[in-house]
């Protein structure tokens, strides 16, 4: 199971820190991560990361927004900086061990 929090109401330009809980299997997990959709749309990477450290983020986001990871407690962290009204979604946990895995979602909005 993945237990993300975090989310809220924020003016654009300011920040918000989401976590993610991995439990129950753990042991394997290659990926933590985050998607987002937004009202409308698909959703879409938003950023990666593995248990060896590799990296992945969307163009929108790159230089914003920092992904991390504390293996030892199965939790992945989104730190999201200079936040923009175009960043309004619903921000889903994603993990990979031996397949796909989604969080509940938690709403991030960001007001103009």
């Amino acid at each position: 199971q993945l237990q993300a929090s975090g989310g809220g109401l924020v003016q654009a330009g300011g920040s918000l820190r989401l976590s993610c809980v991995a439990s129950g299997s753990t042991v394997g997990i290659v990926v933590m991560g985050w998607y987002r959709q937004a009202p409308g749309k698909e959703r879409e990477l938003v950023a990666t990361k593995t248990s060896g450290g590799g990296t992945n983020y969307a163009d929108s986001v790159k230089g914003r927004f920092t992904v991390s990871r504390d293996n030892a407690k199965n939790t992945v962290y989104l730190q999201m900086n200079s936040l923009k009204p175009d960043d309004t979604a619903v921000y889903y946990c994603y993990s990979y061990r031996f397949g796909n895995y989604w969080g509940q979602g938690t709403q991030v909005t960001v007001s103009s």
